[in-house]
């Protein structure tokens, strides 16, 4: 594989090299941010509002949790504070899976491209 990108680099012109390195691999905080740009980014602004939104909830039913002195006030506010965590990780999850189909898609980008110098 380290050969044939080698073959790929001598092949390329600077115009070439300018437009694969655009779709380098990002760092994770450039990733996560990406996210929040493009055609579901209103999705993706709506579900990280939610995952904040949830994450203060379960901090503050936890919270509430901790001083419940009644079994059943307790058993409310423990309840409470596993449903709303779980919100928090499935948004989480959605947003992981999110952020890998974009990393998938960059791939297959640089692959076209690769392809397509290859055919000139």
């Amino acid at each position: 594989m380290d050969k044939f990108d080698e073959m790929i680099g001598r092949a390329m012109s600077e115009e070439d090299r300018a437009l694969l390195a655009r779709y380098q691999e990002q760092g994770y905080v450039s990733e996560a941010l990406g996210m929040f740009r493009g055609p579901k980014a209103a999705v993706v602004r709506l579900v990280y509002a939610t995952v904040l939104v949830s994450f203060a909830g379960a901090a503050f039913a936890f919270w509430k949790l901790l001083g419940a002195t009644d079994p059943t006030t307790a058993i409310q506010w423990g309840t409470g504070t596993v449903l709303l965590f779980q919100m928090t990780v499935l948004c989480k999850t959605y947003l992981g899976s999110h952020m890998e189909a974009n990393r998938m898609l960059r791939e297959l980008k640089r692959i076209e491209l690769q392809v397509a110098m290859l055919q000139r």
